[in-house]
C-alpha cells in the first residue's frame, strides 16, 4: 500500500446539518495524529429544494456522491498538488470508491479506513486448554 501523507478531505452535509464544521475538524485532527497533512477541505451542501426533506442525506450522485462542480474542483486540486488520498466524512460504497479514485486520480478513502483495527494480534493464537477430567461443573457421565 502507498505511503499516504498529503490528503484532501470532503464531505457532503444536509443543510440542516450545524456542526459540519466540527466533523471536518475532527477528521482534520485524526488524519494529522497519524502523520498526514491536510491540503485542502471540500464541503458539498444539501439545501432544501423541491426533491424535499427526504432526499437531504441521499447523495447528489449516485457515483460520485457529490455534484458535478464540486468534483471538477476536487479534481483540479487533486491534479494540481500533490495529493496521495482524498478521505471522505461520509461512508462510501465499494461503486463509489471506484469511480471516485478513477475520476479524482488517487486513492479514496472514507473516515470509518482511518479507524486503527481494534483487534491487535499479539502472536499466534494460543492451543486451548481440556478441562481436567471430573472438574467440570454440570457434566454428566
Amino acid at each position: 500500500m502507498a505511503v499516504i501523507r498529503s490528503v484532501v478531505l470532503v464531505g457532503l452535509f444536509s443543510a440542516k446539518d450545524r456542526d459540519y464544521r466540527d466533523r471536518l475538524d475532527a477528521l482534520e485532527a485524526q488524519v494529522t495524529a497519524q502523520g498526514g497533512q491536510v491540503l485542502d477541505r471540500f464541503v458539498q451542501r444539501r439545501g432544501v429544494s423541491d426533491g424535499g426533506v427526504r432526499l437531504m442525506t441521499a447523495p447528489l450522485s449516485r457515483r460520485f456522491l457529490v455534484g458535478p462542480g464540486k468534483l471538477a474542483e476536487i479534481a483540479a486540486t487533486c491534479s494540481g498538488r500533490k495529493v496521495d488520498a482524498v478521505v471522505f466524512v461520509n461512508d462510501l460504497s465499494g461503486f463509489q470508491r471506484r469511480w471516485l479514485s478513477m475520476r479524482l486520480g488517487c486513492p479514496v478513502l472514507s473516515q470509518a479506513d482511518l479507524v486503527p483495527s481494534a483487534e491487535v494480534s499479539t502472536g499466534p493464537p494460543r492451543p486451548r486448554r481440556r478441562a481436567a477430567r471430573g472438574r467440570m461443573p454440570n457434566r454428566r457421565r
